[in-house]
């Protein structure tokens, strides 16, 4: 005979196995609609975090980064979609409307569009672990998501490789929530959208996601994949005037050969261990460490968290970047059940209690040591971006006037920080024997052009120089202490409008360059001058000259 759950009556044992087990705080009370526990997959009565503290927390950080964040790389589009450039006008159109006289705020907005993608992908990352794992793992992955290097400055970076790693980020998310279908739908995206060799990062994601509900997972990741593919096609055919699969283009010239991609450096397994610890620290160290210490927490997390952080071991670029965080975390947070009587899960001994303590203190070493990084970044290689906005107090130089750059070519930080009154901005011959971009010129097609001086080897182009330098209006050069002279030392013809310290890479030490620390980095490491010159007068030059020669 049913019994109503609503009478109160003395617990009998026969219907123990009829009911849903209750937690320790009401064994005395019976299970009633009144008192019925929430459901979680969280063991006892902790509450998960919701959304609004990783929002907010992200939100000031990404905010921060995207005011202050420096050029870190550049992109060759013509092997890109233009689909994934299009994507950024939903901000960049309107933006250019309303600053149609500012373009450096056009930049900043596109910046900050897709420092708000990052936040709703961290924070679903972050509110799926709090769901799954506990509140404490989720805070340390919150609080590494906000301020280790790797992560501070790739969220805010417009590059391909950053729009994969918000999709990893929001896959790993919504896995983690059973939402796998979703997941798979969002590594689509972030794969063809984004950048096609993080195939190999989103992998066991989609292939567990495929496991745990195929016929759902396999029809979202088809369609999503479909419907970009052609739209990736359609949108080039606009702009290149052929048919063409930026998708393809990219894996022929990268794998199969097609050109010469090793042109602009290749790096072996040392580099990225080396760029991994300079980001991230010791949590680096700590994500390495996730597999050491599975055997023990097997329990706790696997499958569904090996399978999130196992990318980390196939690939380490941008797209993984959030999942360090994630991994160390996890290490961090199972201190105590490295030392603790397995026997005895109730354990609180000493060494526990050590465990225990030790865990902020870890947190607190990784976070000092990342804003040590992230200042010693911003302080030191922000020159070019500052050195360029001084252009904008320089109108009197009329239009037309022609922007030089010399070697330091690839931290010219985009046309949205050249105003309009220069006519060009044009590379001076300083050794560089790759191909560089030359001023667009709609005569000769439009983005659908391919010029004579265009190649798939990366070669230079003799057109692409200006072999004038009288010509040249301004000048930016950054001046080191080396033992041949520069362009701009000769104070005759150019006068210095900006010059700020540039950290000297070669002259200083390793460890004092790559992390702050008050006063032994500006003792220790040696500084540059980027500067930005503007051509003397020819009139003035002559009256230079003269006073040289006068006895």
């Amino acid at each position: 005979m049913a019994l109503s759950t609503r009478q109160r009556r003395p617990e009998l044992p026969s219907a123990e196995t009829s009911r849903p087990p209750q937690s320790s705080s009401s064994s005395s009370e019976p299970y009633t609609k009144v008192n019925k526990p929430e459901r979680s997959s969280l063991v006892g009565e902790e509450k998960p975090l919701g959304w609004f503290m990783p929002i907010l927390a992200l939100g000031l950080l990404r905010y921060m980064s995207a005011t202050s964040n420096i050029i870190h790389d550049c992109d060759e589009f013509a092997l890109r979609s233009y689909l994934y450039i299009n994507f950024h006008e939903l901000v960049g159109l309107p933006a250019s409307w309303l600053f149609r006289d500012d373009k450096m705020r056009v930049f900043y907005a596109v910046r900050l569009f897709i420092g708000v993608i990052s936040v709703i992908a961290d924070a679903t990352l972050v509110v799926a672990l709090s769901r799954r794992y506990g509140k404490r793992l989720a805070s340390y992955a919150l609080a590494m998501l906000c301020l280790t290097s790797g992560c501070f400055f790739a969220s805010t970076s417009f590059l391909p490789s950053s729009f994969s790693m918000y999709a990893m980020s929001l896959s790993s998310g919504l896995f983690l929530l059973e939402k796998p279908a979703m997941a798979v739908a969002v590594a689509a995206i972030g794969v063809l959208l984004g950048w096609p060799f993080s195939i190999l990062a989103f992998l066991p994601l989609v292939l567990f996601s495929l496991a745990k509900r195929f016929k759902l997972s396999f029809f979202a990741g088809a369609v999503t994949s479909l419907v970009l593919v052609v739209l990736s096609v359609l949108v080039d055919y606009r702009y290149y005037g052929r048919w063409t699969s930026s998708v393809l283009n990219i894996l022929v010239y990268n794998v199969v050969g097609g050109g010469e991609s090793h042109l602009y450096g290749t790096e072996g397994p040392l580099f990225y261990l080396r760029n991994g610890f300079n980001n991230f620290n010791v949590s680096m160290v700590l994500a390495l460490l996730f597999l050491v210490i599975l055997p023990i927490v097997r329990r706790k997390y696997t499958p569904d968290l090996l399978v999130v952080v196992s990318p980390l071991y196939i690939w380490f670029l941008y797209p993984v970047y959030p999942l360090v965080c994630v991994a160390a975390s996890s290490v961090i947070e199972s201190f105590p059940d490295l030392v603790r009587d397995k026997h005895n899960p109730n354990d609180n001994s000493i060494i526990v209690v050590i465990a225990k303590v030790i865990r902020p203190l870890v947190l607190s070493l990784i976070l000092c040591a990342s804003h040590a990084r992230t200042f010693s970044l911003i302080n030191g290689y922000a020159a070019p971006m500052e050195v360029y906005k001084v252009l904008d107090h320089y109108h009197e130089a009329g239009s037309g006037a022609v922007l030089c750059v010399g070697s330091e070519w690839h931290r010219f930080p985009s046309s949205f920080f050249v105003p309009d009154y220069v006519g060009e901005v044009r590379w001076i011959d300083d050794g560089f024997r790759g191909l560089l971009p030359l001023p667009f010129n709609s005569s000769l097609g439009g983005t659908s052009a391919a010029p004579s001086y265009f190649n798939n080897k990366n070669k230079a182009s003799a057109q692409q120089y200006l072999n004038d330098i009288d010509a040249c209006t301004f000048l930016v050069e950054l001046q080191l202490n080396r033992p041949y002279p520069s362009r701009g030392s000769d104070l005759s013809k150019w006068e210095p409008i900006a010059a700020l310290p540039y950290l000297d890479r070669e002259l200083s030490p390793p460890f004092y360059r790559s992390f702050f620390i008050p006063f032994l980095w500006q003792e220790k490491n040696v500084f540059g001058m980027y500067k930005l010159l503007k051509r003397v007068p020819k009139e003035q030059q002559a009256q230079l000259d003269v006073t040289v020669t006068e006895p």
